[in-house]
């Protein structure tokens, strides 16, 4: 009793918040900015994993061929792939407008997964906590989510403007409920999917390696490779769906 009376959120209604949000996996890196402290090591990898973007942009697009080869072949190669996407999902009219963004939240979730599944970062020593995949917590991919709610409310509204909101009443008008819960499990599903995933492929192949280091580890090493792309085309893909509904008229 007198160690829950000595929390000073103890008495606070809001005190389950606090208790969900000291949930962690692994260590963490803080960073004090101003009165709030963010995880150190998710902008250490973020900023790694730009880099690593920015720079085969940089390589692939510098010295254009109009017979592409090396880099340029795979950046125009990965360019047709979120253009092809992006018209699926949202249709010809409006695709071109949003293969940017389609492609920033595809590459950055991509490169981001692949640096978990290839790069042992957790052998980095650091002061405190350690290094992992940005996407290997939950504030980034939450982040990614709510990105996109905001790209389809945006997309919605701009086309359509207020009248946007006639959809939460239709077919039925009994409907409005859930049509609005819709809208708050779509990035709770995004973000947790993501999140749970690479986690969880993360976990087991650490305890294998640190169980059985030699061999056995592999085949889920390349399997995660495998499971990282589609998470990304699949966060990618459901971006696009939701830009799409958006878009379209009932």
């Amino acid at each position: 009793m007198t160690e829950y009376l000595s929390n000073p959120f103890a008495n606070s209604v809001s005190n389950p918040l606090f208790d969900i949000s000291e949930v962690a996996v692994g260590q963490h890196l803080y960073w004090q900015i101003g009165d709030y402290q963010v995880h150190g090591q998710v902008l250490i990898t973020s900023w790694i994993v730009l880099g690593i973007i920015a720079i085969l942009s940089l390589l692939g697009n510098s010295n254009l061929k109009k017979v592409p080869e090396g880099v340029q072949n795979l950046t125009e190669y990965i360019t047709e792939f979120i253009r092809d996407l992006a018209k699926t999902q949202i249709g010809e009219e409006e695709y071109l407008t949003w293969v940017p963004f389609l492609g920033t939240i595809f590459l950055f979730i991509f490169v981001s997964n692949w640096s978990g599944a290839l790069v042992p970062w957790r052998l980095i020593e650091l002061p405190s906590g350690e290094l992992a995949a940005p996407t290997n917590d939950i504030n980034t991919t939450v982040a990614l989510a709510l990105l996109t709610s905001i790209a389809y409310f945006y997309a919605g509204l701009r086309k359509k403007g207020f009248a946007y909101f006639k959809r939460y009443v239709q077919p039925a008008a009994f409907l409005l409920p859930i049509n609005v819960l819709e809208d708050f499990t779509k990035p709770l599903s995004l973000s947790f999917r993501l999140f749970g995933n690479i986690l969880a492929d993360e976990l087991v192949v650490g305890v294998l390696i640190a169980l059985v280091p030699l061999v056995i580890p592999i085949p889920l090493m390349l399997l995660g490779l495998f499971t990282s792309a589609i998470q990304a085309l699949v966060f990618a893909t459901l971006a696009g769906a939701y830009i799409g509904e958006s878009l379209e008229g009932h």
